[in-house]
């Protein structure tokens, strides 16, 4: 982090306003790591809600992961179907806990608080259907190591703050937003924007009269030069 970056001083004012607007909530582990591999994995295109019924869906029908793994995809699918697309996510997770455990003698992601981060997510990576996005989620929420996942709200919001540009993907957007932050600030600053995008910076209709972030916001600015 270079904190003569202005738009890492732009990061740390957004981290700063939003504490402010919100709060700063501590780290705590949300799902152990390989509960949340496959959490992940269901939470693709679709909401949280969905996520949450095809999980827990999973950890009512199979004793643990293990059982997951071994089943037949066709019972995955069909135990998962509440999650959307449990066609492709059935296989997706068999086949990331079989990986898993191919390359380790067991199911566990606990090797990779050994590594160092890059290690770590490089080696996450390789697991098909992990991306940026996922690997950066079971490091962070699993193990409270310094990556900062981008999901839609975090693409959105960053974008329209100026802190990566519009054309910015959100795979690229991972290593470019991790090397302008603070490290010790991604937990709440990535939980802070993902409340204000639902709350406030929503992708239609945004409540910009209520932001706290309107000073920071280059989109705002720019609408506001277009009115006179």
């Amino acid at each position: 982090m270079d904190k003569t970056n202005p738009l890492t001083q732009k990061m740390l004012r957004v981290h700063q306003k939003l504490m402010e607007t919100y709060s700063c909530p501590a780290w705590r582990q949300h799902l152990p790591p390989i509960d949340e591999l496959v959490a992940t994995i269901l939470s693709q295109s679709t909401s949280d809600g969905n996520r949450d019924k095809g999980f827990y869906a999973l950890k009512e029908r199979y004793p643990d992961w293990d059982a997951v793994m071994n089943a037949p995809e066709a019972d995955i699918i069909e135990t998962i179907r509440p999650a959307g697309l449990a066609n492709q996510k059935g296989p997706r997770i068999k086949k990331a806990l079989q990986y898993v455990y191919d390359e380790q003698g067991e199911l566990s992601l606990q090797f990779l608080n050994e590594m160092s981060l890059d290690e770590a997510r490089e080696w996450l990576v390789q697991i098909k259907g992990v991306g940026p996005k996922t690997a950066a989620i079971i490091l962070l929420f699993g193990f409270n190591r310094p990556a900062f996942p981008v999901d839609t709200h975090v693409h959105r919001i960053t974008r329209r703050l100026g802190l990566i540009s519009p054309k910015t993907s959100a795979n690229k957007a991972h290593a470019i937003l991790e090397k302008m932050g603070d490290p010790d600030t991604y937990y709440p600053l990535h939980l802070n924007i993902i409340r204000h995008g639902r709350e406030i910076c929503r992708a239609r209709r945004p409540l910009c009269d209520q932001c706290s972030l309107t000073d920071e916001c280059d989109k705002r600015k720019v609408e506001m030069e277009k009115k006179g």
